[in-house]
């Protein structure tokens, strides 16, 4: 009799899966570790909050020279500013005088021909018959001033819309009144609350003058041209053959040349006798609010 060994079969290898479970312990320290970053964050935002109503960081206050703009009032353009001499051809004898007093007077003569041969800065012939230099002053009321460029000349606004309500709007915004001059009619003719209810009221140059208000005229013709000859009509203002002006409040006139000096100070102009020319526009800022931006500035070396 034989006998077979036999080996067991054998079993699968079945490997237990570890499972990982977090422990109470870390449910804790993730529930304080979010809780001191919430809190964190609070107190940071808290303190910011603190910070900026504790102190305040400005650019610094802009500060708008007084321009004093020279002009020469009724005299004569030209270059210098001297009384015009009478040449030797526009002298002539009243009394005959004696030889000793002509060669005296030959010899003064003489002096003050050389004396108004000196060099001038001017494009005019020296001749025997007197040519006044006339004033170096631009146009403007007799004054003396710096050699800026007068706001008057200086300034352009722009503005844009689509619509004669919208344009009105900033008209009203801005407190611009329009108004006729010329015409044959002696008044000057105003338009306000244009957006609104247009109103009309009428005054003299001379009341004017005495406001000193600056005011702008249209260089083309075009839509917002239109619109101001519409809303003054509205008005009960007569447009025809007359010329359409808007006035400017005097707040609005600071507003600008802070606008402008500040656009001139950030490119490393830091005074207004070397702008040249300074284009403004006007841009909404929200619903019915505008503001007035620098679009353009060109700028030119001071006189000496």
């Amino acid at each position: 009799m034989s006998s077979t060994l036999q080996r067991p079969p054998k079993k699968p290898l079945v490997r237990e899966a570890t499972v990982m479970r977090a422990q109470r312990v870390d449910h804790v320290a993730s529930l304080l570790m979010a809780g001191l970053m919430v809190i964190g964050l609070l107190v940071l935002l808290l303190f910011v909050v603190w910070l900026t109503q504790t102190f305040t960081w400005s650019a610094g206050d802009i500060k708008i020279e007084e321009e004093r703009v020279a002009g020469r009032g009724d005299h004569a353009e030209g270059f210098e500013r001297d009384i015009e001499p009478p040449g030797a051809e526009e002298v002539e004898p009243l009394t005959e005088s004696s030889l000793e007093e002509t060669l005296q007077s030959v010899t003064d003569v003489a002096s003050n021909v050389a004396a108004s041969l000196v060099s001038v800065d001017t494009n005019s012939d020296i001749s025997t018959i007197g040519s006044g230099r006339g004033d170096s002053r631009p146009p403007g009321p007799l004054g003396e001033g710096d050699s800026a460029i007068p706001r008057f000349e200086r300034w352009e606004l722009k503005f844009q819309s689509k619509g004669i309500q919208p344009y009105a709007a900033q008209l009203d915004f801005y407190n611009i009144e329009l108004a006729c001059i010329g015409g044959g009619v002696t008044t000057i003719d105003y338009a306000n609350k244009l957006a609104t209810a247009p109103q009309q009221r009428s005054g003299s140059s001379q009341a004017e003058n005495d406001l000193g208000r600056l005011y702008f005229m249209w260089r083309q013709e075009g839509p917002l041209v239109q619109f101001d000859r519409q809303l003054l009509q509205q008005a009960g203002v007569n447009t025809s053959g007359r010329n359409v002006l808007k006035f400017i409040p005097k707040p609005l006139e600071d507003q600008l040349a802070k606008v402008e000096m500040e656009y001139a100070q950030a490119r490393g102009h830091g005074s207004v006798m070397e702008i040249a020319k300074t284009i403004f526009e006007s841009r909404p800022v929200s619903e019915n609010n505008y503001q007035f931006v620098v679009i353009e500035q060109r700028y030119r070396s001071v006189p000496k």
